[in-house]
């Protein structure tokens, strides 16, 4: 018996011991407890409990979980005799492998040495040689450019050696390619540092070139006078043939042909000579189809066919002649335009079709016209700058400019992609002086047109067709002068320049408003003015013209260009949103003085209905008074009449309505004769209706007044005025309703009332539904609870 008991005993002492030895340091957790050996027992104190358990039946399991720990202890010493019995044999191989490597390289880094030994003898003896084979080197490449240099000036002396045999023979065709190719060389050493070598070929060039055109010229003046050339009046008749107009039109072909062909070296020259006036250096110099691109000349043609009109021009317009005067920049405006238009023709008929045949890309009447042109810019440019300081004669002149501006285009057909005059009104000094002056003389017109004894009268007034607006004449005369303005700087080719004009603008607006609203402060103590009214109209009309304005496409492009180059004089106080909207073109430009105009009109309209109502109020203190109980019913009335105690009322407010027609504009007139009825609805349903309590009879007689005289006097302007005094209107329907009707409408409101139940869910019409059925929308239904409480003919009452 106790055998049982004890082995289970001694079999977890065996077990304690496995733990504890052998088995517990080949596991991986020996690193965790091998520290302190109380934790290590109750680590296995722990672990038996978990496998084995506290009671005692359970401890038969021990013998089962010795033999497995020992089977699992002789099989991790296996695992670590066979790797132990393995490792050297690996070793061995690694080291020998190793030792081999060593053996090699030691070989590589001995045939390396020898090598490097041979190679160093090698430079050694070789090394005189590569200098002599460098200097001999040296000596054929400096040999080699003094023969490109020799065979280079060779070719320029042969170059200059035929064209002089080509003048010589009268061979100008053969003389022009020469040059042509000299032209070419030029370009060619353009880049090169050999600079005694391309002044010798310019100093050539511009010799033969300067003889060929000369030698052109004198024979194309010598044509041109055969053809009556410059024509600088218009002929009165049709010039008569020459006998040999034939051969002078072939001569004519001939030497337009030969001038164009002259053209390239022509260029390269002007060119060169440009660059040395502008202090750049000749290794700056583009070639000529790059200049010809920034900055085209004119062909040698028409340069020479200009020169007599040049020195007329400069004859008359420059120096002590009369002709020469400031104050009259309109004549050699006007001279230019008409020599423009009077040589046109020859342009045309003479020239042109020498150029097409010669696959030119210009038109004659154009180059000519760039020509004359070049002649008034100067002519400008230097008047422009002495007329900074007199703002008339400046003025005088901005005007003839954008004048000949506009018939340069419109007439004379002169494209748009070419500079005009408009530039150089564009420099800073000039563009400022403009902005200056434009201020300057808007102001002072804004002083006189106020000033004016016809300032707040409008000068349509007697035609009614054209008199909508009624603008008086300070406001139509001002927006004029913005309308002249627009056009003045409409054209200018730079973006930036006309976001200033229209900042200006936006002041100029801004500053007659504050004018306007001083004014209506004087007039404020009479709202009911001639004057006031005018004010309220120019405030009607300036906001209706710069609405149209918004949608203009001229200010829409604008207002994108001021958005995408963020101009701050014109965005400024703009949020990110209101740029956002700009650039959405939601808003526009004339956002903020709309704004304020609207506000301005607003409080003036404001003001005037309040005296209005003021007046009509003081007319209505009888009306209000009547005694509505004891009016007789409408069955003892033979016919209905108006009350004698509304007819000051009535009078009042058909007076004001005319008055207001004929002094406001439509569209005020719109606004103020709905305020007025708004008011007046107002008025009458608190002061007529709310205070008083109604017979039948006089119920009858506030509906009669209403529908049959003073609706109708509101019907002159609209179809259903009465739906512009919604409260009054329904007020009467109440206060009109048979007995029973009545009776029945103040149960169900009553019900609802209390009950606050829905209607709908109980089967009944809702209150709301009752009442649009009797035509009543407006008043809610306490508000009817109210005035069924004002009639006083209830049965037994």
């Amino acid at each position: 018996m106790a055998a049982p008991i004890t082995t289970p005993l001694e079999n977890t002492m065996e077990v304690t011991d496995y733990f504890v030895k052998p088995a517990y340091s080949t596991r991986q957790s020996t690193e965790s407890f091998s520290a302190d050996s109380e934790e290590l027992q109750d680590y296995v104190v722990n672990f038996l409990d978990k496998q084995v358990g506290s009671e005692t039946q359970f401890l038969t399991n021990v013998g089962d979980l010795l033999e497995n720990l020992t089977a699992e202890n002789s099989a991790l010493e296996e695992q670590v005799l066979t790797v132990s019995s393995s490792v050297p044999p690996k070793v061995s191989e690694a080291l020998s492998a190793a030792e081999g490597c060593r053996s090699s390289l030691e070989d590589l880094l001995q045939r390396e040495q020898l090598i490097f030994n041979m190679l160093h003898q090698h430079r050694q003896v070789a090394q005189p040689w590569m200098d002599n084979l460098r200097q001999t080197c040296n000596q054929v490449d400096t040999i080699e450019r003094h023969m490109k240099y020799l065979r280079c000036l060779q070719h320029i002396e042969e170059l200059s050696a035929a064209v002089q045999q080509c003048l010589m023979t009268s061979s100008i065709q053969e003389a022009i390619k020469a040059v042509d190719s000299m032209a070419v060389l030029d370009c060619g050493l353009n880049q090169s540092g050999c600079s005694h070598l391309q002044n010798f070929l310019r100093e050539t060039l511009c010799f033969w070139h300067k003889i060929i055109k000369d030698r052109l010229a004198s024979d194309f003046e010598k044509i041109l006078a055969q053809l009556h050339w410059p024509i600088i009046s218009p002929p009165t008749q049709s010039p008569i043939p020459a006998a040999n107009y034939q051969e002078i039109s072939s001569q004519l072909e001939l030497l337009v042909t030969q001038l164009l062909a002259l053209q390239t070296s022509d260029d390269i020259i002007s060119q060169r000579a440009l660059a040395s006036c502008q202090g750049l250096p000749s290794t700056q110099l583009v070639s000529s189809a790059t200049c010809l691109l920034q900055a085209p000349p004119l062909c040698l043609p028409i340069q020479i066919m200009l020169l007599p009109l040049r020195r007329r021009f400069k004859y008359h317009f420059y120096g002590n002649r009369q002709t020469n005067s400031l104050s009259k920049p309109e004549w050699y405006l006007t001279q230019v335009l008409m020599w423009m238009g009077n040589n046109s023709a020859f342009m045309e008929e003479k020239i042109q079709p020498i150029l097409d045949r010669a696959e030119a890309s210009f038109s004659a009447r154009v180059e000519l016209c760039r020509g004359l042109l070049s002649l008034v810019q100067e002519k400008v440019a230097s008047d422009a700058s002495r007329l900074l300081y007199d703002d008339v004669l400046f003025c005088h002149l901005v005007e003839e400019v954008l004048q000949f501006e506009k018939e340069l285009r419109s007439n004379h057909l002169y494209p748009a992609v070419l500079p005009g005059l408009l530039h150089l009104l564009l420099e800073d000094a000039v563009l400022q002086k403009w902005l200056t002056v434009e201020k300057k003389m808007a102001v002072e017109k804004m002083d006189a047109m106020l000033s004016a004894e016809g300032a707040w009268s409008s000068q349509y007034k007697d035609i009614s067709d054209m008199d909508e607006l009624k603008a008086p004449d300070c406001a139509e005369t001002f927006m004029t002068l913005l309308q002249v303005i627009t056009e003045r700087y409409r054209a200018l080719p730079c973006p930036s320049a006309q976001l200033k004009f229209l900042e200006l603008q936006r002041e100029l607006v801004d500053d007659f408003r504050i004018r306007l609203t001083q004014v209506m402060k004087e007039e404020s103590r009479c709202p009911l003015g001639v004057r006031y009214c005018a004010i309220l109209n120019a405030v009607n009309y300036i906001s209706t013209i710069l609405g149209d304005w918004a949608d203009n496409v001229f200010f829409l492009q604008l207002q994108q260009a001021a958005v995408s180059h963020g101009e701050e004089m014109v965005l400024r106080g703009q949020g990110t949103m209101e740029v956002g909207r700009l650039a959405s073109l939601e808003g526009s430009l004339f956002d903020g003085l709309l704004a304020l105009l609207d506000r301005l009109k607003g409080d003036m309209l404001g003001r005037l209905l309040e005296w209005t109502m003021r007046e009509i109020t003081e007319k209505a203190k009888p009306y209000c008074q009547d005694r509505w109980l004891s009016l007789p019913s409408q069955h003892d009335q033979s016919t209905m009449t108006l009350s004698s105690t509304a007819c000051p009322m009535m009078l009042c407010v058909r007076d004001r309505l005319l008055n207001l027609h004929n002094v406001l504009s439509l569209s005020l007139f719109q606004l103020a004769w709905q305020g007025l009825a708004e008011r007046l609805d107002n008025f009458l349903y608190q002061n007529v209706i709310l205070c008083n309590h109604f017979s039948d009879g006089g119920a009858a007689q506030l509906q009669f007044d209403m529908t049959r005289n003073l609706f109708p006097l509101f019907g002159h302007y609209c179809k259903r005025p009465e739906n512009f005094f919604k409260h009054v209107k329904e007020a009467c329907l109440i206060l009109c309703l048979n007995v029973g009707s009545a009776i029945l409408l103040r149960t169900l409101l009553n019900e609802s009332e209390e009950e606050m139940r829905d209607w709908t869910g109980a089967g009944d019409p809702s209150p709301e539904a009752a009442l649009n059925e009797l035509g009543v929308y407006c008043l809610a239904p306490c508000d009817v609870l109210i005035l069924l409480s004002l009639r006083t003919s209830w049965p037994g009452q």
